[in-house]
């Protein structure tokens, strides 16, 4: 049966931060505190873990191509 319980995304993870509504990569925990990179790259920000929530399939599709369509327009 599914749970209506939300899990916190792992190392490595896409997720949003809801407190500043930044999406980021996970990429640690600290002192209690979850440590987040742009997608894109960029300087870490650091979150509230209950802050943290995974994406829905519609967030993370757009985070994915915005990326692609960066990358991409740097090669002209």
């Amino acid at each position: 049966m599914a749970s209506n319980q939300q899990t916190r995304p792992g190392i490595g993870e896409l997720a949003k931060d809801t407190a500043s509504g930044r999406i980021g990569v996970v990429m640690g925990e600290v002192g209690g505190r979850v440590q987040m990179r742009p997608v894109g790259g960029g300087r870490e920000w650091d979150a509230m873990p209950n802050t943290v929530v995974a994406l829905r399939a519609r967030e993370e599709l757009s985070a994915r191509l915005a990326v692609r369509n960066g990358n991409s327009r740097k090669r002209l």
